[in-house]
């Protein structure tokens, strides 16, 4: 009788799919993807692709990115309630009255927004490339960011340019607890402080090194150093152990004190639900052709310049 994982890479086989997967999946996805990234190396691994089928773990915008990018291929989640507290933060109705009441602005817009706020965007960044793309604008260009505000906040002090940031945030980074992060750094101080962007200033500003995921597992693989605390979703920490497993790793609680601050929605992707999407070829992620050439216009930018 054939496995879980069996059946998944027969069907994958039959199907010609490639499965893509986020850091922040659950360690037997990780496992099993044929490409695994941030949302930069997801966006163009899902551009070179000659797979007919992506099936996409991740979350809702990161597959409608894939669709966008390749719009004959049949693309695939296997949960479609997979969705993102920071992509909600900006309704298009409320993007739209945003992006009219700045006209005379560039619209960077980070990767974790919708097909349909992307459709609005000139440029399309993720937290791999927002200092390179914003540092490669003029200086006296006027620029609106959304909808990541902590981010936005971070490019800021980084370029030392002045933008309109839009009032959005990712639940997860939100959350972790500043002083659980003390605890931590009080408890093992020899450890590195890592830490993504969309955490907000006050935590950032305790961290040895602030980047994407993928800068995040690099550091901790080619640091010298032997602990470290992990300021984004854990996801990520199964892969680092992975790549050096003599080191240790620390995730920080939340606000309430749970040692579990993971996405929920990334979470919500299963093997049984991969294995149901590729028999039924469903959930499939199927887009306005006006909005999605609109969107590949900001999609191609980013990465041309990146």
């Amino acid at each position: 009788m054939e496995t879980k994982i069996e059946k998944l890479n027969r069907l994958r086989k039959e199907r010609n799919a490639i499965i893509l997967a986020h850091y922040y999946q659950e360690a037997e996805i990780q496992d099993i993807a044929d490409f695994l990234g941030d949302s930069l190396a997801l966006a163009q691994a899902a551009k070179e692709t000659d797979a007919d089928v992506i099936l996409f773990c991740g979350v809702h915008f990161m597959a409608e990115t894939a669709k966008i990018l390749n719009p004959t291929k049949t693309v695939l989640i296997p949960d479609m309630e997979a969705g993102c507290s920071l992509a909600d933060s900006a309704p298009p109705a409320k993007f739209k009255e945003w992006v009219e009441a700045h006209s005379d602005h560039t619209i960077l817009s980070y990767i974790n927004c919708t097909a349909d706020v992307k459709a609005m965007s000139d440029i399309i960044v993720t937290s791999s490339n927002s200092v390179k793309i914003v540092n490669s604008l003029p200086s006296n260009e006027k620029i609106c960011f959304a909808p990541d505000k902590y981010l936005g906040s971070y490019v800021m002090k980084q370029t030392g340019r002045d933008m309109v940031l839009w009032d959005g945030s990712c639940e997860v980074h939100e959350q972790f607890s500043e002083i659980e992060l003390l605890n931590l750094m009080s408890k093992y101080p020899e450890a590195d402080v890592l830490a993504h962007p969309e955490c907000p200033q006050t935590l950032l500003d305790y961290a040895d090194f602030v980047g994407s995921t993928t800068g995040i597992l690099n550091y901790a693989t080619n640091s010298n150093k032997k602990e470290f605390i992990i300021l984004t979703e854990p996801g990520i920490i199964h892969q680092i152990e992975l790549k050096a497993p003599d080191k240790k790793y620390y995730s920080v609680p939340n606000i309430d004190g749970c040692d579990c601050n993971n996405c929920p929605y990334m979470k919500l992707n299963t093997i049984d639900k991969m294995i149901a999407a590729l028999e039924t070829l469903e959930p499939e992620i199927i887009m306005d052709e006006e909005i999605r050439l609109r969107a590949l216009k900001p999609l191609e930018r980013m990465l041309e310049l990146s």
